[in-house]
């Protein structure tokens, strides 16, 4: 019982530990990249294409078939010796071996190889799309933890600059420079920014929880991230049009689309190959055994030695008339064509418009980014300002709760514009091509 108690208490230990570690962004994005069911499932399909692909070329293999039957015959049958009918008994054993070899099959076994590489090629692009928009949420759920983090240190810095205010009233109380009220004021203010620190603390929690569930982790609980030093980067972004560019020869979207394109050309070669003949080599291997009851026949082994037979030949098949399927398969092959088409400039364009969107929401994120940060500045002038008036009893409490409310909130809202052009920035980078961890 002491082991299974000990070996319990090794494994909280060690999970424990692996739980409380501090996460970077690159940590996070390579443990959800290898935890990710989606991508686990889109893995698997991966893997399903490669047997596909496999069995398609191997189309071209001949094939080998073993065949032994064994029958047996009771009653009146015609007698071998007289050609008479007499009541007998017999028995016959065959065993052969046949093989069939395609000469020709109207290009439709190459055409089938090739639209099962396009098909793998396909395939891995989606795995590869999987593995971007896993990384794109990670990145976004974790720059919203340090979002709210950052949001946790402005509530506690409100409520330390009303604990300094709630400590001067009580001593001006004291001396008699203060009121009651104005205590009681402090008292309100300070219990106002304690609720905001709790809501600021109880967001920061729930952003952790998304995190740790797109990672695939049991439980947030002892969960952490490292705090970067990000900040954002104001060189001139790149245009729409020259970042779609170059997003168009790496995004895995557009080339998933443009790959099963390719494909259904083949397609279209592979139901005219129905038009034409096909050729194909055939040959086997056959011997047999017979016995009836009342006649001396040869030795089993005597007996499959004078009847083994060999053959081969040649298989000719002409399509004359199949009832329009052919025909069809073609027809359909072709709109299937102009489907992907069609799925292919959807996607394109769907590209396009999530760069635009990301440019200028970054555009927007830049421009907020600079006014909160004069908007702070004049915020902490006017907080200092009221703050000496209200020091010196000539504002009121509920002027410098005010004050210090839009302070909070113009910091609030210079944080939330700095990691919304993070962001958009990052992502902006990623469709170019670089990594979302650099």
């Amino acid at each position: 019982m002491k082991k299974y108690i000990i070996l319990i208490a090794v494994l909280l230990i060690s999970g424990g530990s692996f739980a409380q570690q501090s996460w970077s962004l690159k940590d996070c994005v390579e443990y959800a990249l290898k935890h990710n069911i989606r991508i686990q499932k889109q893995e698997i399909a991966n893997e399903q294409q490669k047997v596909a692909l496999n069995s398609a070329k191997n189309q071209r293999l001949p094939n080998l078939n073993g065949s032994a039957s064994q029958s047996f015959s009771f009653g009146r049958a015609a007698s071998p010796v007289d050609n008479s009918y007499v009541n007998n008994n017999s028995s016959n054993s065959s065993f052969g071996i046949s093989t069939s070899i395609p000469i020709f099959t109207g290009f439709q076994i190459p055409n089938n190889i090739e639209l099962n590489k396009l098909n793998l090629k396909a395939a891995t692009e989606d795995l590869n799309k999987a593995k971007e928009d896993i990384s794109v949420n990670v990145t976004s759920a974790f720059l919203q933890v340090l979002f709210n983090e950052e949001l946790c240190k402005v509530a506690k810095e409100q409520i330390n600059l009303s604990k300094e205010q709630l400590d001067r009233m009580t001593r001006l109380e004291e001396v008699g420079k203060a009121s009651t009220a104005q205590v009681y004021e402090a008292k309100a203010t300070l219990a106002q920014d304690e609720l905001a620190s709790v809501q600021a603390e109880n967001n920061r929690k729930l952003a952790i929880l998304d995190l740790t569930q797109l990672l695939e982790l049991s439980s947030p609980e002892g969960f952490s991230i490292v705090s970067p030093d990000i900040e954002p980067d104001f060189q001139a972004l790149s245009t729409p049009e020259e970042i779609y560019s170059l997003a168009m020869v790496n995004k895995p979207a557009v080339l998933a689309e443009q790959y099963r394109l390719e494909g259904m050309d083949k397609s279209i070669k592979i139901a005219k190959g129905a038009y034409y003949p096909t050729l194909s080599f055939n040959g086997g291997l056959s011997t047999g055994y017979y016995t009836m009851s009342g006649i001396t026949g040869r030795s089993f082994g005597n007996q499959l030695n004078d009847n083994f037979n060999k053959y081969f030949g040649l298989s000719l098949s002409i399509p004359i008339f199949n009832r329009y399927e052919t025909r069809n398969k073609v027809k359909t092959a072709r709109l299937n064509y102009s489907t992907q088409a069609l799925q292919v400039e959807e996607s394109k364009k769907s590209l396009y418009k999530e760069i635009q969107q990301a440019y200028y929401s970054a555009v927007a994120a830049l421009a907020k980014f600079n006014s909160g940060k004069t908007a702070v500045e004049a915020s902490e002038a006017s907080f200092k300002l009221m703050r000496e008036k209200y020091e010196n009893g000539k504002a009121t409490s509920v002027e410098f709760s005010q004050v210090k409310v839009n302070l909070m909130k113009a910091s609030s809202d210079q944080i939330q514009a700095k990691y919304d052009y993070i962001f958009r920035a990052k992502i902006l980078d990623f469709y170019k091509g670089l990594s979302l961890t650099q």
